[in-house]
């Protein structure tokens, strides 16, 4: 099993005090002989109002040397699990975690735009001192 995002454990938090189950830590996807662990699996209770909803989620923390080239693997990471996870479980929305400051930063790069207009990732936008979620971008 891969080593946790140094951010794991906030956004798991996070997604905890907004009224999510965590079902899965990591979630685990085989097809054939191949695996692929996504971060985080989660519902919300029958009782929630979005009820039955069920979420993937991978988490980024983009401290590497280069932001872009984080992005550029997150991205790559996002599509080939997204493709994984229609195989599996199509009614599971995957999401891509990132702290604030790096969406507010090169997730608003005009050189990063056309990715994301395109492929129209949907973000969890987490505050790492306060373990909570910001935003949901569909």
């Amino acid at each position: 099993m891969p080593a946790r995002d140094l951010y794991h454990n906030r956004v798991k938090n996070a997604l905890i005090a907004e009224g999510w189950s965590i079902t899965h830590d990591p979630y685990l996807v085989i097809i054939g002989r191949g695996k692929a662990y996504i971060d985080l699996g989660a519902e919300l209770p029958l009782a929630a109002e979005k009820q039955g909803r069920k979420i993937a989620v991978e988490i980024k923390s983009f401290l590497g040397e280069s932001e872009l080239y984080d992005f550029e693997r997150a991205v790559g990471q996002y599509v080939f699990y997204r493709s994984l996870i229609v195989q599996q479980e199509a009614d599971r929305m995957l999401y891509l975690a990132v702290p604030l400051d790096t969406y507010e930063g090169v997730f608003q790069e005009l050189i990063t735009q056309p990715v994301l207009n395109e492929l129209s990732i949907p973000m969890i936008v987490f505050r790492l001192d306060e373990e909570r979620i910001e935003q949901w971008i569909p």
